[in-house]
């Protein structure tokens, strides 16, 4: 599978899972399972893990915000029904389903491709320069905006405003380390991008570095896009089925 491939297969499928209805949804997980099954088995279990991670809180909030408090759907709102927490808990369901399926996808499409570097990922797509150099710029920034909150993080621990572990302390002082880390992470990029980069004439080397990495579709791509596309119009089609 090409990077190129992955990408347009996460892109449907992820379409899939944001227009498809409680139905429809099974198709777009039994080809996300099919995927990480066969092509990242050894590490499905991380890819659950994950999305169980971004979704549950989600998921918590609206339960208490639909079913707790409101008890009606946003569509029985809208059509001035009387509403019940049944249907509150079914929408609550869908949403997070789609939140956890994206996850999901996302997961596993990075990690089947984790043996490669973020570079020769980026250079392997067919987008414009200026796609691919907006990209290597801004997956460079990771890493020194994870090095500034390990400062300001660091600095605060050992001023005694804050605690590493949990503490009321750190309840009544949070809102400085959230201050710290946020004027420390804009200095240090705004340091990077004004100075860093033109003295290393940083932009200038992307694009020769970047060009001629395009490949072509392999048939495992089409294999894999085929498949997003059948539970895209599966899910379309039992969404017009059952209204």
């Amino acid at each position: 599978m090409t990077p190129n491939g992955a990408v347009l297969f996460a892109a449907v499928a992820i379409l899939g899972a944001m227009v498809s209805g409680g139905r429809g949804l099974a198709a777009g997980y039994a080809v996300a399972a099919l995927f990480a099954l066969t092509q990242i088995a050894p590490r499905t279990g991380a890819c659950l893990r994950r999305a169980a991670i971004v979704m549950a809180p989600l998921a918590a909030f609206m339960l208490i915000i639909w079913v707790g408090v409101v008890g009606k759907s946003p569509q029985e709102i809208a059509s001035n029904a009387e509403g019940t927490r049944s249907a509150a808990l079914f929408y609550v369901a869908t949403v997070a389903a789609r939140l956890f399926l994206i996850v999901f996808v996302l997961q596993a499409v990075l990690l089947r491709f984790d043996h490669d570097t973020p570079f020769a990922f980026v250079r392997a797509l067919r987008v414009p320069a200026g796609a691919k150099r907006m990209m290597i710029l801004t997956l460079s920034l990771i890493e020194t905006l994870r090095n500034a909150v390990d400062r300001a993080y660091t600095a605060l621990v050992a001023a005694g405003i804050v605690t590493r572990g949990l503490s009321l302390k750190n309840l009544r002082t949070g809102w400085i380390l959230v201050q710290t880390v946020w004027l420390t992470a804009i200095t240090t990029v705004t340091a990077r991008m004004r100075d860093k980069w033109p003295v290393e004439d940083t932009l200038a080397l992307l694009d020769p570095a970047l060009d001629g990495g395009e490949r072509r579709l392999s048939p495992p791509d089409w294999l894999w896009l085929g498949l997003a596309v059948a539970a895209l119009a599966l899910g379309q089609y039992l969404v017009w089925a059952h209204g």
